[in-house]
């Protein structure tokens, strides 16, 4: 018999979705996540729906941090022009907060006045480790966050990583392709059509004049209408509405950071408030079921509490 920990799964996942999603594509993570969680839990005995959610609610906490951690930032970094290591320097603090806010949050509606210790018998399967994979792969990884550091352009710095990993694949190009999660990428699709088809209706010259009657400048209004705006149509499509906005505040270097904080934070609000969080509802469908509300009892306090901070933080250091 093999004495296990559970409780040490919580921080474990919490950090590491967090850190990874930090310097890569939160969705990404997720997708790689959602597997090493279900077998962890499986092998330990234990529910997987508060590590599921752990999951969701930090890789969008942890992906504030840079420009390359969502698919929104990654929008704001190329609009703005803001630096890789300037928006770290004001965003990451945001993101490492953010992470022990969520441990917190996990812990006090779960775990509180419950035993985590359980004892299960050791796993007969032994993992099978491609070793020379793994270096390549650390190698690469290694690399590409220190372009990014550098202050190299981050898709040239992206685009040289996969290059090289593709040129040395030991793998079927074909099962890489049978992973691919099509679905999404028509989601993706029609998240854009509809930007474009809210554009050409004149919505943005409308959220103009909104903007106009209230004081969008001060960072808390506009942090929460960023957040309202993005459970309404999601965090990419309200990026793109609001990014006309932010070119005549006043401070556009804070508009633009308020704008990645609250756009990526208020994802955790609802299961459909982030692509990251259905992607990880979507994946452990097959063996658990997330509910709206066991989804959203955890999502609420995590969201005011860390829009809160980042609110507060912006504020404190522009």
């Amino acid at each position: 018999m093999t004495r296990l920990k559970p409780h040490h799964l919580l921080p474990t996942v919490i950090f590491l979705s967090g850190l990874l999603s930090a310097f890569f594509v939160n969705d990404i993570i997720c997708i790689v996540m959602v597997p090493f969680v279900l077998k962890a839990t499986r092998r330990m005995g234990v529910k997987p729906i508060p590590y599921l959610l752990a999951v969701a609610t930090a890789s969008n906490i942890g992906s504030t941090a840079t420009i390359t951690g969502n698919p929104q930032n990654i929008l704001i970094g190329s609009f703005s022009g803001i630096g890789y290591r300037d928006f770290l320097w004001h965003l990451g603090p945001v993101a490492l907060v953010g992470l022990f806010l969520n441990w917190l949050v996990l812990w006090w509606l779960y775990f509180r006045r419950r035993i985590h210790d359980v004892q299960t018998e050791a796993p007969v399967d032994a993992v099978q480790i491609d070793r020379a994979a793994l270096v390549k792969a650390g190698l690469v990884t290694v690399l590409v966050l220190a372009g990014f550091l550098a202050g190299f352009p981050p898709p040239l710095v992206a685009a040289m990583g996969a290059a090289i990993m593709l040129i040395t694949r030991t793998r079927d190009p074909h099962l890489v392709y049978e992973e691919v999660d099509w679905g999404l990428l028509v989601f993706f699709v029609g998240l854009f059509l509809i930007v474009g088809g809210a554009e050409n209706a004149g919505l943005t010259e409308r959220l103009l004049g909104f903007g106009g009657r209230f004081n969008l400048q001060h960072l808390g209004v506009f942090t929460s209408v960023t957040a309202i705006l993005s459970n309404l149509v999601s965090n990419v499509p309200a990026v793109m509405l609001l990014k006309s906005l932010v070119t005549r505040f006043a401070n556009p270097h804070t508009a633009w950071l308020t704008l990645a904080m609250a756009s990526t934070l208020a994802g955790n609000l609802t299961i459909t408030g982030s692509v990251a969080n259905i992607i990880v509802v979507e994946r452990a469908r097959k063996e658990v079921a997330i509910g709206f509300f066991d989804y959203f009892r955890i999502g609420l306090p995590i969201t005011l509490l860390t829009l809160l901070f980042g609110w507060l933080w912006l504020s404190w250091i522009q």
